[in-house]
């Protein structure tokens, strides 16, 4: 990408230097034409200039996205390296050794949770390609989101701090939506799981489902590091992430708030980033 952005200013300065070569050859040898010549050098100089900045903006805008498709693989490598070593790991533990039934069933239940993560991981990237391909319908329905929520909430829960949960969840029971319950159960995922990544180990994350006048509003806090405000809009870009994916210690694909998004706008639905005082980040959720 760097040689192709030194040839096209090589190129540029090339027509350059023969535009001003060829019209000062032209008002020496007829000096009355100087006022057009210049005038017409300066229209080409224009269209030039204009030209010149499309196409930097273009390679600009290719460079960053192989760079960012560069970063989502290395992120899908990473996040599903991890749960399978893990299952891997689990497995061989229990075939290798007598172990009491309690901890049989303790690395079994983990290598579930493990599978359950590489499945959202699986079904977000196929949802995101549908959605970007314009395949997918939206099919719609009425269920109980209340019962969807808690159902997310409970199986993110995380039960490995001397605390016994991290998420605080106050859900109001039988609140009925009309939805994709599938594309709505990503969107519940994805914005916990987002919490719980950006969130310093055992912190709380509170889950807020509940009626307000004739909406109904999702909202999920944490007190993580924040957002700053001149990046709450591109977060939901695809495959955008704060730094480098080497060097970034949050796992994730930059997938996640792209779907949150598409899915809330075909739902007729609003989100908003808000600042979590004194520290933390709310995503919250209003549904019409």
């Amino acid at each position: 990408m760097k040689k192709s952005i030194i040839i096209f200013y090589c190129l540029l300065l090339y027509a350059l230097i023969q535009l001003v070569s060829w019209g000062s050859l032209v008002v020496r040898l007829e000096p009355s034409r100087m006022t057009m010549i210049m005038g017409e050098g300066a229209v080409f100089l224009f269209l030039i200039g204009i030209g010149a900045f499309i196409l930097h903006e273009a390679l600009k805008g290719e460079a960053k996205l192989k760079e960012q498709q560069q970063n989502f693989l290395l992120s899908v490598t990473h996040e599903l390296k991890s749960p399978l070593a893990s299952i891997k790991l689990s497995l061989q533990t229990i075939v290798k050794r007598k172990l009491d039934p309690e901890r049989q069933n303790s690395l079994l239940s983990n290598s579930l949770k493990d599978i359950d993560r590489l499945d959202d991981l699986v079904e977000n990237m196929l949802l995101a390609t549908k959605i970007e391909n314009k395949s997918y319908s939206f099919p719609k329905e009425t269920f109980n989101f209340s019962e969807m929520v808690y159902k997310i909430t409970d199986r993110l829960q995380v039960h490995s701090c001397e605390i016994e949960q991290i998420i605080d969840a106050d859900i109001q029971p039988n609140l009925q939506i009309e939805g994709d319950r599938f594309a709505l159960s990503s969107v519940v995922t994805n914005l916990i799981e987002n919490a719980i990544k950006y969130s310093d180990p055992c912190e709380e994350i509170k889950v807020i489902l509940k009626q307000v006048g004739d909406n109904i509003v999702f909202s999920v806090a944490d007190v993580g590091q924040g957002i700053i405000d001149a990046e709450k809009m591109l977060i939901f870009d695809k495959f955008y992430r704060v730094g480098n994916e080497n060097v970034r210690k949050a796992k994730g694909t930059g997938l996640g708030l792209f779907i949150v998004k598409e899915v809330l706008q075909s739902h007729d639905a609003d989100i908003t980033v808000k600042d979590n005082l004194p520290r933390g980040t709310i995503f919250e959720v209003t549904f019409g």
